[in-house]
């Protein structure tokens, strides 16, 4: 901006900054969601996680809560599940993601395709993820089983012992159960390290290979010694990120197992799910996600000093042999405890791991398009079955004629869907609260991201850092106080519950992003705008947004799907029919073991269709939008 005099400073500016007015005016709207609907409920989930509820009273027993944690056998299961499932999902997540990138990044054409189809999974509403693996992991009925007994591999697992049984129960057996969970959160998970990966190798600085090609190094060499490095930052932050996502993941969990068979997969937020929502006791569940919350804040912390550093000219606070056994430390550390938390899953999961590896290195060199291919099929399967199944009529799906293609091709589940279901009335809930909560997050972060990118104040970098601890603290933290602010005010089972709650999670990541847009932008033009006689408001108005139309279409689509996917707040403080999303909707047409999978097809296919299109037509701005701070630190 254009220089200032500091005499020409109030007292007032130059102790609270010379733009704090306008930074007040433009930042208002946020604080006052994010106080209200993040910073309150977490302090009384505090106040809440000290009391007893006794009929329709609640009694302060002090730290009663806390102290019965430890005795608790639900709550140490569903800790010791969610490390277990959280450390198997990253570590598989890092390896197929980080090959997945080199493959790509080595194609000279259909690389912009092959990055949009393997998107679909990361892209598609987790409902219809989890729906589209349980048919697929059905014993009986599901192709999984009928392929892998077909090629006769199926029947080799079972006599290596790899499963107990054939054909297998992989979600009713409680040997397989967390390994398949383990399986599909993976399968969704896999796209969003690719594209961070791929953007990453992308700014690998072509000279370092040359320089190393050069010095005879071979191409492992150059792997360890020029990609690795080059990729830390983004491997750390990408993995940092996804870490906190999966350690508090609920909505997955729940619609493919429940937390079953027994509490086999059952995480610490189903846990505190029972105690609060279903038991009503809301100050032990409280205190359940309370209890973890050092560990969320350990890894936001990280995650928080990556981002602000730049990875380039960062310090090396301390070196030498200390600082490389560092990594080697985390790892065994990691290794020992995942034996020592799940045994039965740790050689099976490192046999999975060294095949990959094998798998990757062979392919690599002598078929690159096979294992594009073989990563294609893995990642398009599931919904190339969707497809096909929301085409079949009722018999086909019945008697399972003509698996993988319907004959003949018929609507009849589409029909069935709208006349037996309230499907049109779950679609338009969605959209409703979609694009309300959309509009006010886009309007909010617009506002607030200018004001940190441009605007001069104190407390503006407190400000950022406030912004993104609270996109990265879970809904976990936030559901059990947020439910009862709504029933306080009435607003439960109303469309308005979700309205109101969901900036929670899609404000914070808006502005985030926006802040980076708007710096971007050349101070020199806004300047120029100012000296013709605009405003600061009429400069942002006529001059900014304009130009941040890129971000603020990334903004939106992000927002607009995050909405679109939501379930877990749905499942809560929704309960009555005409009132619930599609995802929360689907679910509820499974009744205890019928599950109507010809008409969940359709429905997965409709959900998914509108977030696909926008997706394709957006990726370039999204893909930018996601990469942005991982690359850029």
């Amino acid at each position: 901006m254009r220089p200032v005099r500091t005499g020409s400073l109030t007292p007032v500016q130059r102790r609270l900054g010379r733009d704090w007015r306008l930074a007040v005016l433009f930042l208002a709207p946020t604080a006052l969601l994010v106080g209200a609907l993040v910073l309150v409920p977490i302090v009384q989930s505090m106040i809440t996680s000290t009391t007893v509820r006794h009929g329709a009273q609640s009694v302060f027993v002090g730290l009663d809560n806390y102290r019965a944690l430890p005795g608790d056998r639900q709550f140490r299961t569903g800790v010791v599940n969610s490390f277990v499932f959280t450390a198997y999902a990253e570590v598989f997540k890092v390896v197929l993601g980080l090959s997945a990138a080199l493959l790509l990044h080595r194609l000279r054409r259909g690389r912009a395709l092959i990055t949009g189809l393997l998107l679909v999974p990361w892209v598609v509403p987790t409902v219809v993820t989890a729906f589209s693996w349980r048919a697929l992991l059905d014993p009986i009925f599901g192709s999984v089983n009928t392929l892998l007994t077909d090629s006769g591999i199926g029947p080799l697992l079972a006599s290596a012992h790899l499963v107990d049984s054939w054909p297998a129960g992989w979600l009713s057996d409680p040997a397989l159960a967390m390994p398949s969970v383990i399986l599909v959160n993976v399968w969704k998970g896999v796209p969003f390290f690719t594209v961070c990966f791929l953007a990453g190798l992308k700014a690998i600085p072509a000279e370092l290979y040359e320089a190393a090609t050069i010095d005879g190094g071979s191409p492992l060499q150059q792997f360890r010694h020029v990609t690795l490095p080059g990729l830390r930052h983004v491997i750390t932050v990408t993995v940092t990120l996804s870490s906190i996502w999966t350690f508090n993941n609920f909505d997955l969990i729940w619609l493919l197992t429940q937390g079953g068979p027994g509490e086999v997969t059952a995480p610490y937020v189903l846990v505190a799910y029972s105690k609060a929502i279903l038991q009503l006791q809301y100050g032990a569940g409280a205190a359940v996600t309370l209890v973890m919350l050092p560990i969320i804040a350990g890894l936001v912390f990280v995650l928080v000093r990556l981002l602000r550093e730049d990875p380039g000219n960062r310090p090396q606070r301390w070196t030498g042999p200390a600082r490389r056994a560092l990594p080697w430390a985390v790892t065994a550390l990691v290794t020992g405890l995942l034996f020592l938390a799940s045994p039965e899953i740790f050689w099976k999961a490192a046999l999975a791991l060294a095949v990959i590896l094998l798998v990757a290195a062979v392919l690599s060199r002598v078929a690159a398009g096979v294992a594009l291919a073989g990563l294609l099929a893995f990642v398009l399967g599931p919904m190339y079955w969707i497809l096909v199944t929301a085409f079949k009529s009722e018999t086909q799906v019945v008697m399972r004629d003509n698996d993988l293609w319907p004959t003949p091709w018929t609507l009849d589940q589409f029909g069935a869907l709208f006349t037996t279901q309230p499907f049109g009335r779950w679609y338009l809930n969605t959209i409703m609260v979609s694009a309300a909560s959309t509009a006010v997050a886009l309007i909010c972060a617009a506002l607030g991201g200018y004001a940190l990118a441009r605007l001069r104040f104190r407390g503006a970098q407190g400000f950022t850092v406030t912004v993104l601890l609270t996109y990265v603290m879970p809904g976990a933290l936030l559901f059990i106080p947020l439910y009862q602010l709504l029933i306080e005010t009435r607003l439960t089972d109303s469309l308005w519950s979700l309205v109101v709650t969901y900036p929670t999670f899609t404000l914070p990541f808006a502005m985030w992003l926006l802040t980076g847009y708007f710096a971007s932008i050349p101070v020199d033009l806004e300047e120029a705008a100012l000296v013709d006689g605009s405003t600061r408001v009429q400069a942002f108005r006529r001059v900014v947004l304009p130009l941040a139309r890129p971000g603020l279409l990334a903004v939106a689509l992000f927002t607009l799907t995050n909405a679109w996917n939501e379930f877990l707040f749905a499942f809560v403080f929704i309960t009555k029919d005409e009132y619930k999303t599609l995802p929360v909707g689907m679910q509820s047409m499974i009744a205890g073991d019928v599950v109507p999978q010809g008409q969940l097809a359709a429905a997965s296919l409709l959900v998914s269709i509108p977030v696909v299109v926008m997706y394709a037509f957006g990726q370039r701005f999204l893909t930018e939008g996601l990469t942005a701070g991982a690359v850029k630190g």
